[in-house]
């Protein structure tokens, strides 16, 4: 199968021969005509298979399509339909961070620069006038984090009167509770009548049944979901959760505070000339490259609390060569696109184990073959447990010489199939208790030591006359008249 016979135009022909592809690769041969014909997609596919190319080509070169039971209208081609106007956006491609914004800003770039459309990546941590400036001509396709979107349509630097696609790039990223409100404001001001496409290398249970199969979730939830996809293609075309099969996997079981020294060894002893390397925290990060530096092994940090403009400083002298290591967070994991990477080490392994197959998908990618290595300690047990069981695989072990563990990692467990969990139910309104029942604790016999039990008191007109709460108390002498009582006395 070829480019040509997916039924993309002359010009993007052209321009992904130049990048020097000639086929498909799986997921672009399923994607790109489910796309063509106006479908809502869910896509997923290992990291490092063209999934950017899967939605990008075919947005450029829109087809027709049918969605919920009724024939759209016919959509003119993106590159042949109408011109886009001021503060206008006709597809829209989101990401979870910036990194990954400018990349897919630049692939939407080099595959439409033969043809007659504009392209402009938005994200935060840069000035925001520039990017309004920008939008004044407004933008075919646009690359954006959500939080800086909405804040160019709060300032109504941004219109979506003439959107025809949404693009969830990252889609299990962006649609975790870090993102869901973001989501939730953007979907609600977006029109109705467009095209949904996810792509992502995982979609755990949860979100697949949130957006499948969402009648047991709450009124709220399912409104997002339908708003979200309608009818989607479920296109999968490896194993989930899965990495590439050219990246050798293996951890070494080390100590906690040893772990600096052994990633030193590692880099000088194997002479790796280039690596990416993940911590767990911001602070670890910044620790861990200075230790490195320290050891003339030339490295830089990348992570949230880095500017923009040193995260893109670090990430350009990385791809060059200048730095050797680069030490980074979770934010590196889904964005960073480097030809022949040939070491990912997980320094800390991911609380979440999804993103495990997201950080050593940075080798491996377009066929080459890669190396992950994990530094593990007899802390980070469940957080391996979790992997191992995820990817269905157990993780080969290898001692590094002299740095025998002084406190054993505990051997894996044999691997259970991984089931899909049944979603929540979704809670009761809780009733706020009325005058007369009792809470929860008191029904149970418990009693809170420090609150005094009230008087009981009806606002009903008709009890004004009954007694309330307790029983009035009898007069007591007051003897020389103070008011005050007399301390008691213990016995």
């Amino acid at each position: 199968m070829s480019f040509a016979s997916l039924g993309l135009c002359t010009p993007i022909l052209e321009a992904v021969a130049n990048q020097g592809y000639e086929k498909p690769s799986p997921i672009q041969a399923q994607a790109i005509p489910a796309v063509l014909e106006g479908k809502d997609v869910m896509a997923a596919a290992q990291t490092g298979t063209g999934k950017t190319a899967g939605f990008t080509l075919p947005i450029l070169e829109r087809g027709t399509g049918k969605t919920a039971g009724f024939t759209l209208p016919i959509l003119e081609r993106l590159s042949k339909g109408p011109k886009v106007r001021a503060n206008q956006v006709r597809a829209l491609i989101l990401t979870p961070t910036r990194e990954l914004a400018a990349q897919v800003g630049v692939n939407v770039a080099t595959y439409s620069k033969r043809l007659p459309l504009s392209s402009a990546v938005v994200f935060g941590g840069v000035k925001i006038n520039p990017q309004m400036m920008r939008m004044r001509q407004g933008a075919d396709v646009l690359v954006a984090t959500p939080g800086r979107l909405l804040d160019l349509y709060n300032q109504k630097a941004i219109k979506f009167d003439q959107l025809e696609v949404l693009v969830l790039d990252e889609a299990d990223r962006m649609l975790d509770m870090g993102f869901i409100r973001d989501i939730r404001k953007i979907l609600a001001v977006l029109p109705k009548n467009r095209q949904n496409l996810l792509f992502s290398a995982t979609f755990s249970d949860e979100i697949r049944q949130f957006l499948l199969f969402s009648a047991t979730f709450s009124d709220e939830i399912r409104q997002l979901a339908k708003g979200l996809v309608n009818d989607p293609v479920e296109i999968s075309v490896t194993p989930r959760n899965a990495a590439a099969p050219t990246v050798k996997q293996w951890i070494h079981p080390v100590d906690k505070k040893k772990k600096p020294a052994v990633l030193a060894k590692l880099i000088q002893e194997k002479k790796w000339k280039q690596a990416l390397v993940f911590t767990r925290t911001k602070h670890g990060a910044n620790r861990l490259t200075a230790f490195l530096e320290e050891r003339n092994i030339k490295s830089a940090a990348i992570h949230g609390n880095k500017s923009q403009g040193a995260r893109t400083k670090a990430l350009a002298n990385f791809k060059s060569g200048e730095v050797r290591i680069l030490v980074a967070t979770d934010i590196a994991a889904r964005g960073i696109d480097i030809d022949q990477l040939p070491q990912v080490v997980n320094f800390d392994l991911p609380n979440i184990a999804e993103d495990y197959v997201h950080r050593i998908g940075r080798t491996g990618r377009a066929g080459a073959e890669g190396q992950a290595i994990s530094l593990v300690c007899a802390d980070e047990y469940k957080e391996l447990t979790a992997i191992e069981r995820l990817t269905q695989q157990i993780l080969p072990r290898e001692e590094v010489f002299g740095f025998t563990p002084a406190i054993k990692l505990a051997e894996s467990q044999p691997l259970r199939p991984l089931k899909a969990k049944k979603p929540k139910k979704p809670k009761k309104p809780r009733i706020e208790h009325k005058d007369g029942q009792r809470s929860g604790d008191s029904a149970s016999g418990h009693r809170t030591a420090s609150k005094k039990p009230q008087s009981r008191r009806t606002n009903s007109a008709s009890n004004d006359n009954k007694p309330q709460g307790r029983k009035p108390q009898k007069n007591k002498p007051t003897g020389t008249g103070n008011k005050s009582r007399k301390p008691r006395t213990s016995a």
